[in-house]
């Protein structure tokens, strides 16, 4: 795992000395020598190397990392330049495209909005190769949690996207009466029919970084 070296290593610093840590550190280390394991272990922590504490304004909470290989690069829903879009990101952008008029790009690679300030974080940060939710229960949630809990405490407007049941379930996490929570259904194409259409989260959620005199998201992505 590289490490964490901006303003959240100061923020999680703590949860780094903790035994669920050590044991989770000693889980992945021993996956990653003996498996195939998504993303790459540089990668694991780039949501927060890209997305400095003290930049967030919307986090977006996903998951678990895609399982297929050179798809999950450490943000949620993004996927690497040359890889097909998956089809929960292609609900994302046709949304994106009736709510603000973004075009549709060629590729599911969301670097930009990390740096813009989006912290695009999975609720579990590593997977085995092909095997869904198989590194659910292992530690990352303590983990996650304790970074929405930091950004919970940001004294300054923060909008969160929370998207299906799992992401919806942290909202009682949530109590800072300077941030806005949207709640929709998961953009899958199982559910994004029952509320992720229409929902215009990224204009609720740049109407509401400038009302409070921030600058808002630019979320076209460009193609590449």
């Amino acid at each position: 795992m590289s490490q964490i070296d901006n303003d959240w290593l100061e923020a999680v610093n703590d949860e780094f000395k903790k035994p669920y840590y050590k044991k989770l550190y000693e889980f992945v280390k021993d996956e990653y020598s003996r498996r195939v394991i998504y993303p790459p272990s540089d990668d694991i922590f780039n949501a927060f190397h890209l997305t400095p504490l003290s930049k967030v304004k919307v986090l977006i909470l996903g998951q678990d990392p895609y399982h297929n290989e050179n798809q999950a690069h450490g943000l949620s829903f993004s996927v690497k330049p040359g890889q097909d879009i998956p089809p929960s990101l292609q609900n994302i952008y046709k949304e994106l495209n009736t709510d603000l008029g973004c075009r549709i790009p060629n590729n599911g690679y969301l670097e930009k909005w990390a740096k813009e300030g989006v912290l695009l974080l999975n609720t579990v940060l590593t997977v085995r190769a092909h095997q869904a939710n198989s590194h659910q229960g292992v530690g990352w949630e303590q983990f996650t949690d304790a970074i929405i809990k930091k950004v919970n405490e940001i004294d300054r407007p923060i909008v969160y996207m929370l998207w299906g049941r799992p992401a919806g379930s942290k909202a009682s996490m949530l109590n800072n009466p300077k941030h806005l929570i949207l709640k929709a259904p998961h953009p899958s194409p199982l559910s994004a029919y029952r509320g992720f259409f229409g929902c215009k989260h990224f204009s609720k959620a740049n109407d509401f970084l400038k009302e409070n005199g921030v600058e808002p998201i630019d979320w076209q992505i460009e193609d590449i």
